[in-house]
Protein backbone atom coordinates (compact mmCIF):
# COMPACT_ATOMS: atom_id res chain seq x y z
CA UNK A 1 0.00 0.00 0.00
CA UNK A 2 1.36 3.13 -1.09
CA UNK A 3 2.26 5.29 2.19
CA UNK A 4 0.81 8.05 3.12
CA UNK A 5 1.23 11.70 2.78
CA UNK A 6 3.99 13.40 5.26
CA UNK A 7 2.71 17.27 6.24
CA UNK A 8 4.16 20.23 7.64
CA UNK A 9 1.83 22.57 8.88
CA UNK A 10 3.13 25.99 10.25
CA UNK A 11 1.07 27.80 13.02
CA UNK A 12 -0.02 24.17 14.14
CA UNK A 13 -1.16 25.66 17.83
CA UNK A 14 -3.19 28.12 17.03
CA UNK A 15 -6.98 28.47 16.33
CA UNK A 16 -6.66 26.96 12.65
CA UNK A 17 -3.47 25.05 13.05
CA UNK A 18 -5.07 22.40 16.12
CA UNK A 19 -8.37 22.27 13.74
CA UNK A 20 -6.08 21.13 10.50
CA UNK A 21 -3.99 19.44 12.31
CA UNK A 22 -6.90 16.98 13.99
CA UNK A 23 -8.07 16.96 10.47
CA UNK A 24 -5.18 15.90 8.93
CA UNK A 25 -4.13 13.33 11.81
CA UNK A 26 -7.79 12.29 11.46
CA UNK A 27 -7.34 11.09 7.70
CA UNK A 28 -6.14 7.87 6.70
CA UNK A 29 -4.87 9.05 3.39
CA UNK A 30 -1.98 10.90 5.69
CA UNK A 31 0.68 9.39 6.87
CA UNK A 32 2.47 12.02 9.20
CA UNK A 33 1.85 15.39 11.02
CA UNK A 34 4.66 17.68 11.90
CA UNK A 35 3.36 20.99 13.43
CA UNK A 36 6.09 24.14 13.81
CA UNK A 37 5.50 26.44 16.72
CA UNK A 38 7.55 29.05 18.52
CA UNK A 39 6.22 26.99 21.35
CA UNK A 40 5.82 23.73 21.80
CA UNK A 41 1.60 22.24 23.62
CA UNK A 42 1.12 19.32 25.79
CA UNK A 43 -1.84 18.47 23.23
CA UNK A 44 -1.01 15.09 21.55
CA UNK A 45 -2.75 14.20 18.69
CA UNK A 46 -2.27 11.18 16.57
CA UNK A 47 0.25 10.77 13.62
CA UNK A 48 2.04 14.18 15.06
CA UNK A 49 5.90 15.34 16.46
CA UNK A 50 6.29 18.45 17.06
CA UNK A 51 9.00 21.40 16.49
CA UNK A 52 9.70 24.02 17.64
CA UNK A 53 10.81 26.81 14.97
CA UNK A 54 10.60 30.57 15.27
CA UNK A 55 9.84 31.84 11.46
CA UNK A 56 10.87 35.20 12.38
CA UNK A 57 14.93 34.01 12.78
CA UNK A 58 14.84 29.98 11.96
CA UNK A 59 17.79 29.68 9.45
CA UNK A 60 16.63 26.00 9.15
CA UNK A 61 13.41 25.91 8.06
CA UNK A 62 14.34 23.86 4.57
CA UNK A 63 15.58 21.32 7.18
CA UNK A 64 12.06 21.50 9.35
CA UNK A 65 9.41 20.54 6.13
CA UNK A 66 12.27 18.53 3.95
CA UNK A 67 11.02 15.11 2.74
CA UNK A 68 7.22 16.91 3.42
CA UNK A 69 4.60 16.00 0.49
CA UNK A 70 3.12 19.66 1.43
CA UNK A 71 3.68 22.35 3.64
CA UNK A 72 0.02 24.15 4.85
CA UNK A 73 1.31 27.85 6.12
CA UNK A 74 -1.26 28.68 8.93
CA UNK A 75 1.87 30.88 11.25
CA UNK A 76 0.70 34.76 11.80
CA UNK A 77 0.70 36.81 14.52
CA UNK A 78 -2.05 39.72 15.06
CA UNK A 79 -0.28 41.43 17.51
CA UNK A 80 0.99 44.12 18.51
CA UNK A 81 -1.17 45.99 16.63
CA UNK A 82 0.86 49.12 17.76
CA UNK A 83 4.11 47.44 16.21
CA UNK A 84 3.25 46.91 12.56
CA UNK A 85 6.79 46.55 11.85
CA UNK A 86 6.86 43.41 14.21
CA UNK A 87 3.98 41.78 12.56
CA UNK A 88 5.47 42.50 8.87
CA UNK A 89 8.80 40.38 10.50
CA UNK A 90 7.03 37.97 11.34
CA UNK A 91 3.85 37.53 8.91
CA UNK A 92 5.85 38.78 5.88
CA UNK A 93 9.09 37.93 6.50
CA UNK A 94 8.50 34.73 7.76
CA UNK A 95 6.29 33.87 5.37
CA UNK A 96 8.94 34.61 2.72
CA UNK A 97 11.23 32.45 4.82
CA UNK A 98 8.65 29.58 4.59
CA UNK A 99 8.23 29.92 1.08
CA UNK A 100 11.46 29.88 0.00
CA UNK A 101 12.16 26.83 2.20
CA UNK A 102 9.64 24.74 -0.09
CA UNK A 103 11.30 25.57 -3.23
CA UNK A 104 15.16 24.60 -1.30
CA UNK A 105 13.85 21.18 0.23
CA UNK A 106 11.81 20.52 -2.89
CA UNK A 107 8.10 20.12 -1.81
CA UNK A 108 5.74 19.47 -4.29
CA UNK A 109 2.42 21.54 -2.46
CA UNK A 110 2.25 24.98 -0.59
CA UNK A 111 -1.16 25.79 0.86
CA UNK A 112 -1.34 28.90 1.96
CA UNK A 113 -3.80 30.82 4.46
CA UNK A 114 -4.97 34.12 2.85
CA UNK A 115 -7.72 35.55 4.01
CA UNK A 116 -11.15 37.50 3.14
CA UNK A 117 -8.81 40.13 4.47
CA UNK A 118 -6.79 40.41 1.15
CA UNK A 119 -9.76 41.26 -0.76
CA UNK A 120 -10.34 45.09 -1.86
CA UNK A 121 -13.94 46.81 -0.83
CA UNK A 122 -16.14 44.94 -2.05
CA UNK A 123 -20.20 44.97 -2.10
CA UNK A 124 -22.37 43.81 1.07
CA UNK A 125 -25.47 43.02 -1.08
CA UNK A 126 -23.99 39.97 -3.21
CA UNK A 127 -21.00 37.67 -3.21
CA UNK A 128 -17.63 37.45 -4.76
CA UNK A 129 -15.84 35.26 -6.55
CA UNK A 130 -11.90 34.17 -6.13
CA UNK A 131 -11.22 36.82 -9.17
CA UNK A 132 -12.24 40.44 -6.78
CA UNK A 133 -9.02 42.42 -6.50
CA UNK A 134 -6.81 41.33 -3.64
CA UNK A 135 -5.51 44.73 -2.64
CA UNK A 136 -6.69 44.69 1.11
CA UNK A 137 -7.02 47.73 3.15
CA UNK A 138 -4.13 49.30 2.78
CA UNK A 139 -3.90 51.72 6.41
CA UNK A 140 -5.02 47.78 8.07
CA UNK A 141 -1.68 46.05 9.12
CA UNK A 142 -3.44 42.75 8.74
CA UNK A 143 -5.26 43.18 5.12
CA UNK A 144 -1.75 45.45 4.03
CA UNK A 145 0.30 41.76 5.00
CA UNK A 146 -2.45 39.56 3.42
CA UNK A 147 -2.59 41.35 0.43
CA UNK A 148 1.26 41.58 0.20
CA UNK A 149 2.18 38.24 0.32
CA UNK A 150 -0.70 37.34 -2.68
CA UNK A 151 1.39 38.93 -5.39
CA UNK A 152 4.62 37.30 -3.76
CA UNK A 153 2.51 34.18 -4.17
CA UNK A 154 2.00 35.49 -7.99
CA UNK A 155 5.62 35.80 -8.92
CA UNK A 156 6.55 32.35 -6.56
CA UNK A 157 3.87 30.51 -9.26
CA UNK A 158 5.58 31.95 -12.34
CA UNK A 159 8.91 31.51 -11.11
CA UNK A 160 7.99 27.74 -9.88
CA UNK A 161 5.38 25.72 -11.77
CA UNK A 162 6.44 23.25 -10.45
CA UNK A 163 4.87 23.72 -6.93
CA UNK A 164 1.21 23.45 -6.41
CA UNK A 165 -0.01 26.22 -4.57
CA UNK A 166 -3.59 26.63 -2.73
CA UNK A 167 -4.62 29.71 -1.38
CA UNK A 168 -7.32 29.54 0.99
CA UNK A 169 -9.41 32.94 1.95
CA UNK A 170 -12.04 32.38 4.66
CA UNK A 171 -14.06 34.60 6.13
CA UNK A 172 -14.00 34.93 9.91
CA UNK A 173 -13.26 31.52 11.97
CA UNK A 174 -14.79 30.75 15.28
CA UNK A 175 -14.78 27.53 17.39
CA UNK A 176 -15.37 27.38 21.17
CA UNK A 177 -12.08 26.59 21.62
CA UNK A 178 -10.49 29.19 20.40
CA UNK A 179 -12.44 31.86 22.22
CA UNK A 180 -10.37 32.25 24.83
CA UNK A 181 -7.31 33.24 22.33
CA UNK A 182 -9.56 35.81 20.37
CA UNK A 183 -10.23 37.24 23.29
CA UNK A 184 -7.26 38.36 23.79
CA UNK A 185 -5.90 39.30 20.66
CA UNK A 186 -9.11 41.37 19.38
CA UNK A 187 -11.28 42.43 22.59
CA UNK A 188 -8.08 42.46 25.42
CA UNK A 189 -7.80 41.28 28.95
CA UNK A 190 -10.93 44.22 29.92
CA UNK A 191 -13.47 42.36 27.47
CA UNK A 192 -16.08 40.57 30.17
CA UNK A 193 -16.17 37.20 28.54
CA UNK A 194 -18.27 35.60 31.06
CA UNK A 195 -20.63 38.66 31.06
CA UNK A 196 -21.35 38.03 27.10
CA UNK A 197 -24.22 35.93 27.47
CA UNK A 198 -27.99 36.29 26.08
CA UNK A 199 -29.83 38.61 27.69
CA UNK A 200 -27.01 40.55 29.62
CA UNK A 201 -25.53 42.68 26.95
CA UNK A 202 -29.01 45.48 26.25
CA UNK A 203 -27.83 46.35 22.77
CA UNK A 204 -25.87 45.77 19.98
CA UNK A 205 -24.68 48.59 17.92
CA UNK A 206 -25.84 48.78 13.92
CA UNK A 207 -23.67 50.91 11.25
CA UNK A 208 -23.39 50.68 7.96
CA UNK A 209 -21.12 47.86 6.37
CA UNK A 210 -21.62 46.07 10.00
CA UNK A 211 -22.05 42.25 7.26
CA UNK A 212 -19.45 39.67 7.49
CA UNK A 213 -19.69 36.02 6.93
CA UNK A 214 -18.57 33.94 9.52
CA UNK A 215 -16.83 29.99 9.20
CA UNK A 216 -16.40 27.46 11.90
CA UNK A 217 -13.09 26.18 11.97
CA UNK A 218 -13.39 22.76 11.92
CA UNK A 219 -14.93 23.29 8.27
CA UNK A 220 -12.11 25.71 7.39
CA UNK A 221 -9.55 22.77 8.27
CA UNK A 222 -11.98 20.16 6.23
CA UNK A 223 -11.00 22.30 3.18
CA UNK A 224 -7.37 22.54 3.96
CA UNK A 225 -7.25 18.92 4.07
CA UNK A 226 -8.89 18.34 1.07
CA UNK A 227 -6.53 20.83 -1.14
CA UNK A 228 -3.66 18.58 0.35
CA UNK A 229 -4.70 15.55 -1.14
CA UNK A 230 -7.11 17.07 -4.23
CA UNK A 231 -5.03 18.00 -7.72
CA UNK A 232 -5.83 21.68 -7.71
CA UNK A 233 -4.02 24.79 -7.78
CA UNK A 234 -5.04 28.77 -6.75
CA UNK A 235 -7.84 30.34 -4.77
CA UNK A 236 -10.58 29.10 -2.50
CA UNK A 237 -13.38 31.42 -0.83
CA UNK A 238 -14.63 29.56 1.81
CA UNK A 239 -17.52 30.42 3.87
CA UNK A 240 -20.53 29.61 5.47
CA UNK A 241 -24.26 31.18 5.25
CA UNK A 242 -25.57 33.23 6.28
CA UNK A 243 -24.17 36.90 6.65
CA UNK A 244 -24.21 38.33 10.00
CA UNK A 245 -25.66 41.53 10.91
CA UNK A 246 -26.69 43.75 13.92
CA UNK A 247 -29.59 41.54 13.74
CA UNK A 248 -28.13 38.30 13.85
CA UNK A 249 -25.81 39.22 16.51
CA UNK A 250 -29.19 40.70 18.40
CA UNK A 251 -30.73 37.15 18.24
CA UNK A 252 -27.95 35.75 19.39
CA UNK A 253 -27.47 37.43 22.86
CA UNK A 254 -31.33 37.98 23.07
CA UNK A 255 -30.15 42.02 22.52
CA UNK A 256 -32.29 44.99 20.92
CA UNK A 257 -30.37 46.64 18.12
CA UNK A 258 -29.85 50.32 18.26
CA UNK A 259 -28.86 52.50 15.43
CA UNK A 260 -24.79 54.02 15.78
CA UNK A 261 -23.23 56.64 13.58
CA UNK A 262 -20.46 54.92 12.41
CA UNK A 263 -18.23 57.74 13.47
CA UNK A 264 -19.17 57.19 16.83
CA UNK A 265 -18.04 53.75 17.05
CA UNK A 266 -14.83 54.46 15.42
CA UNK A 267 -14.10 57.25 17.66
CA UNK A 268 -14.56 54.79 20.79
CA UNK A 269 -12.81 52.43 19.42
CA UNK A 270 -9.87 54.55 18.41
CA UNK A 271 -9.82 56.11 21.84
CA UNK A 272 -9.72 52.21 23.34
CA UNK A 273 -7.01 51.74 20.91
CA UNK A 274 -4.80 54.39 22.10
CA UNK A 275 -4.61 54.18 25.56
CA UNK A 276 -3.90 50.17 24.91
CA UNK A 277 -7.23 48.91 26.31
CA UNK A 278 -8.04 47.22 23.14
CA UNK A 279 -5.92 45.50 21.11
CA UNK A 280 -7.83 45.92 17.72
CA UNK A 281 -7.36 48.47 16.01
CA UNK A 282 -9.72 51.31 14.27
CA UNK A 283 -7.83 51.08 10.93
CA UNK A 284 -8.79 46.62 10.98
CA UNK A 285 -12.36 48.34 11.87
CA UNK A 286 -12.37 50.22 8.81
CA UNK A 287 -11.26 46.97 6.85
CA UNK A 288 -14.14 45.38 8.23
CA UNK A 289 -16.98 47.28 7.58
CA UNK A 290 -15.39 47.17 3.66
CA UNK A 291 -14.70 43.57 2.79
CA UNK A 292 -16.98 41.91 0.63
CA UNK A 293 -19.20 39.08 0.82
CA UNK A 294 -17.41 35.64 -0.48
CA UNK A 295 -18.91 33.17 -2.99
CA UNK A 296 -17.80 29.59 -2.20
CA UNK A 297 -19.05 28.22 -5.02
CA UNK A 298 -15.66 26.87 -6.52
CA UNK A 299 -14.29 25.14 -2.77
CA UNK A 300 -17.68 23.15 -3.38
CA UNK A 301 -17.37 22.40 -6.77
CA UNK A 302 -13.61 21.61 -7.21
CA UNK A 303 -12.42 20.18 -4.00
CA UNK A 304 -15.76 18.69 -2.85
CA UNK A 305 -16.28 20.73 0.31
CA UNK A 306 -19.56 21.83 2.48
CA UNK A 307 -19.35 23.53 5.63
CA UNK A 308 -21.39 21.62 8.59
CA UNK A 309 -22.06 24.23 10.58
CA UNK A 310 -23.90 27.55 9.86
CA UNK A 311 -22.24 31.08 10.06
CA UNK A 312 -24.21 31.85 13.21
CA UNK A 313 -23.67 28.28 14.66
CA UNK A 314 -20.18 28.97 14.40
CA UNK A 315 -20.45 31.96 16.17
CA UNK A 316 -22.65 30.85 18.71
CA UNK A 317 -19.86 28.67 20.15
CA UNK A 318 -17.00 31.12 20.15
CA UNK A 319 -19.12 33.03 22.33
CA UNK A 320 -20.09 30.36 24.37
CA UNK A 321 -16.46 29.84 24.69
CA UNK A 322 -15.74 33.42 25.77
CA UNK A 323 -18.35 32.57 28.87
CA UNK A 324 -16.78 29.28 30.16
CA UNK A 325 -12.88 30.75 29.61
CA UNK A 326 -12.50 27.76 26.76
CA UNK A 327 -9.59 26.83 25.73
CA UNK A 328 -6.91 23.99 24.59
CA UNK A 329 -3.90 22.65 25.52
CA UNK A 330 -1.52 24.67 23.59
CA UNK A 331 -0.06 28.34 24.19
CA UNK A 332 -2.05 30.14 22.27
CA UNK A 333 -5.55 28.54 22.86
CA UNK A 334 -5.00 28.22 26.88
CA UNK A 335 -8.26 29.05 28.05
CA UNK A 336 -9.20 31.28 31.37
CA UNK A 337 -7.50 28.84 33.95
CA UNK A 338 -4.62 28.23 32.28
CA UNK A 339 -4.00 31.83 31.55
Amino acid sequence: MEPGKRVVVTGATGNVGTSVVAALADDPRIGSVRGLARRLPDWSPPKTEWVSADLRRDTDIAGHVEGADAVVHLAWAFQPTHDPTATWRTNVLGSLRVFRAVVDAGVPVLVHASSVGTYSPGPKDRAVDESWPTHGWPEAAYCREKAYLERVLDAFELRHPDVRVVRMRPAFLFKEESASEQRRIFGGRFLPGPLIRPGFVPAVPDFPGLRFQALHTDDAADAYRLAVLSDVRGAFNLAADPPIGARELAGLLDARVVRMPRPAARAALAAGWGLRLVPASPQLFDAVLRLPLLDAGRARAELGWQPRRSSLEAMEEMLRGMRSGAGMETPPMAGRKAS
